[in-house]
């Protein structure tokens, strides 16, 4: 048993030196992170609501405030912020308390989105 794992650990061993086939998201420039499906997606998704947020603002400026539960005058971009930092909490919460799906998570951000633009 020990061999086989130190035999499968030389075996990767060689392969370290090796150059490997470019895919999607290995660039030159961008080699200090990860780019994965997931990693790419979120970052997307970010630009877009900040986006989002921009041409809103361009159609109806003032950010509308209003107070909500927390009797705290929030903003849009405060709401967008509060229902971000949620969404990111709530999946890593989710990914050290269960072995479910993660889209449930997301579905769970997606509603507490909604909760927060509406009533925070």
């Amino acid at each position: 048993m020990i061999f086989t794992n130190l035999q499968a650990a030389t075996n990767t061993w060689n392969t370290v030196g090796k150059a490997k086939e470019k895919g999607l998201f290995d660039f030159d420039f961008i080699k200090w992170m990860a780019w994965t499906w997931p990693t790419a997606s979120f970052f997307i998704f970010i630009a877009l609501c900040i986006t989002a947020m921009y041409f809103w603002e361009k159609k109806d400026p003032g950010g509308s405030p209003r107070k909500g539960i927390l009797t705290l005058n929030t903003t849009r971009g405060d709401r967008l912020f509060v229902s971000l930092l949620s969404a990111a909490f709530i999946h890593l919460a989710w990914l050290g308390l269960t072995d479910f799906n993660l889209w449930i998570a997301t579905f769970l951000s997606s509603i507490f989105a909604i909760f927060v633009f509406r009533y925070v």
